[in-house]
């Protein structure tokens, strides 16, 4: 791997262009497996300092606060509640700019880098109300200028918490430097809830399921806000626990661990596949890992929260920074960094630095039993059925399982996507074009994007259903492109959610770019609900609507490589 270029796989480019995608992703495949996308090592830096910078700021604004001084005076201010509070506004603020999830190049952004504040500041562009028939006022797909304003004053109110003082003493919290005003709790999040009614993609960047539940546990007072917020942790982790029991996780773990820039030789990447270079389903060390991971992921945050300190606080808090860690270094696909910094300094400020406050010293018991119950009753609606609720609220984080979508598009549909939309981002393959200097090799990285796709367990029915999809009709006429992408180019962010590229966007773009029929063909797969077996598929035709629906079979799906595209499929009768 270069540190200024990519390390790509080395073809017959004649010879591969002949092939078919199948054939083509073969070879992709088994490239990804020995060295993951070949990311320039300069590229994994620019994400270290992103990550440095984030830290450095959020650590200023700490010590911006009236009563917290000095830089290096950690250990005096690092279990400040304000301090909590402030991390996690300055958080949601980093993500809701598009600094953090979905940023840079590892998110294929390239020209420019987000998306987000862009498109959110800008009226024209596309907005996805996410119950328009029922919330009054929120109909439509067009962002007005109310709705730029409002974003606006969403990132403003942040800023001013920000440099807030605190309220003054509070002894039982054993702190004089006092917690945010309540006002400027609700104020964001009356209007990051107004925000996301009129446009659930904005709420979904902010991670508003994280940052807006941990600001709702700042207004209740005292010892019950820090309870409250240790209670969001505890479901964050084994909420994201009980969606990884599933078939599909040890293949995400697979493709994270090939692609891990820490792990560099490729006898290492290669233990993580059963059988290089032919059977690249996930092997023994995958599957010990993602199980493993499960069962840290469930147990030990119960061990943090039941433990009022001594060893097994600092034993649980050591794996579970370790946990975070793993993640971090690995530099995942989607780029959830800062996150994952944030969990670590979670756990550090609440569960070590107020090991001593739990459930026994709350005031309001039944308040946070509605906290936890309401938190709860979403992860399991998000599991049963989850084409009704985005992955992100379900946390169902990296479990392998979540909505996609496959988009086949030909050149006079992509022309007519440039011409009628407000955006400030190229489509994929341009962006691709521009990077890499040419369309032919573009088609290398491109390829390579299929190749990930197909390493997860989703991806092998995606490529058998755009079969169906482009069903009499010349393949070579499409342009196959990962639903991800078409949604980060429409609306401004992306984050693997199927839910933001869906009917509803489909029908936008329609509106705005009147397809013929064929022009543009989607895949639909709904992510696997947790109590059966099959995966729900819908094929769309953008100007004439659905076509085909039915399902797959995950033991299809988990059973096959990475580029086989010949799942049984069941269409509805």
């Amino acid at each position: 791997m270069g540190f200024l270029r990519p390390n790509l796989p080395v073809v017959d480019y004649a010879e591969w262009s002949r092939g078919t995608r199948s054939e083509k992703i073969r070879p992709m495949a088994r490239h990804w497996a020995e060295v993951g996308f070949g990311t320039p090592a300069a590229l994994h830096l620019f994400y270290v300092v992103k990550i440095v910078l984030y830290i450095l700021a959020a650590w200023l604004i700490a010590v911006s606060t009236p009563g917290i001084d000095g830089v290096a005076d950690v250990g005096s201010w690092w279990t400040e509640p304000i301090v909590f509070q402030k991390v996690v506004l300055f958080t949601l603020l980093f993500e809701v700019l598009g600094l953090g999830c979905g940023f840079g190049p590892l998110n294929n952004r390239f020209f420019p880098p987000m998306g987000s504040i862009l498109y959110w500041l800008r009226p024209g562009t596309i907005r996805l109300p996410p119950w328009p028939g029922r919330v009054p006022l929120t109909a439509g797909t067009a962002r007005t200028p109310f709705d730029a304003l409002l974003y606006g004053v969403l990132l403003v109110l942040l800023v001013v918490a920000l440099f807030s003082g605190g309220s003054g003493p509070i002894p039982e919290l054993d702190t004089t430097v006092g917690v945010l005003p309540t006002w400027k709790i609700a104020a964001v999040l009356v209007v990051l809830a107004v925000l996301g009614l009129r446009d659930k993609v904005i709420f979904l960047a902010a991670r508003g399921e994280v940052y807006a539940t941990l600001a709702v546990t700042f207004l209740f007072t005292g010892v019950d806000m820090i309870v409250a917020a240790k209670i969001v942790f505890l479901v964050i982790w084994m909420g994201a626990a009980i969606s990884k029991l599933n078939k599909h996780f040890p293949f995400v773990v697979s493709t994270m661990m090939s692609n891990n820039p820490v792990l560099r030789p490729k006898v290492v990447k290669r233990m993580f596949f059963e059988r290089f270079p032919d059977d690249l389903r996930p092997g023994r060390p995958s599957r010990v890992l993602a199980h493993g991971g499960t069962v840290v992921e469930m147990c030990v945050p119960l061990v943090l929260f039941f433990s009022h300190g001594g060893w097994p606080t600092a034993i649980a808090a050591t794996v579970m920074i370790c946990f975070h860690l793993t993640i971090l270094v690995a530099i995942p696909m989607g780029v959830p960094l800062e996150w994952n910094v944030f969990m670590i300094f979670g756990v550090l400020t609440l569960f070590v630095g107020h090991a001593d406050l739990g459930l026994a010293d709350a005031n309001n018991p039944v308040a946070l039993g509605l906290l936890f119950a309401v938190l709860a009753g979403v992860v399991i609606l998000g599991n049963l059925f989850p084409r009704k609720v985005s992955f992100l609220p379900g946390m169902r984080y990296y479990a392998g399982n979540w909505d996609t979508t496959l988009w086949c598009i030909t050149p006079s549909a992509e022309a007519k996507i440039r011409a009628g939309i407000i955006t400030v981002a190229a489509m994929p393959a341009a962006q691709l074009e521009r990077y890499y200097g040419s369309k032919e090799a573009a088609q290398i990285p491109l390829y390579l994007g299929y190749a990930f796709r197909a390493f997860n367990t989703h991806g092998r029915a995606l490529f058998t259903l755009a079969h169906r999809a482009m069903a009499g009709r010349d393949e070579s006429d499409y342009t196959i492109t990962d639903g991800e992408r078409i949604c980060s180019t429409a609306l401004g962010w992306n984050f693997g959610d199927g839910h933001m590229h869906n009917e509803q966007l489909i029908a936008a773009l329609q509106q705005r770019c009147e397809f013929e029929p064929g022009e543009v063909r989607v895949v639909l797969l709904d992510a696997q609900p947790i109590h059966t077996q099959i995966q729900r598929y819908r094929l769309v035709d953008a100007a004439t609507g659905e076509f085909e629906s039915g399902t797959v079979r995950v033991a299809d799906m988990v059973s096959r490589q990475p580029w086989d595209d010949d799942l049984p499929v069941y269409p509805a009768q």
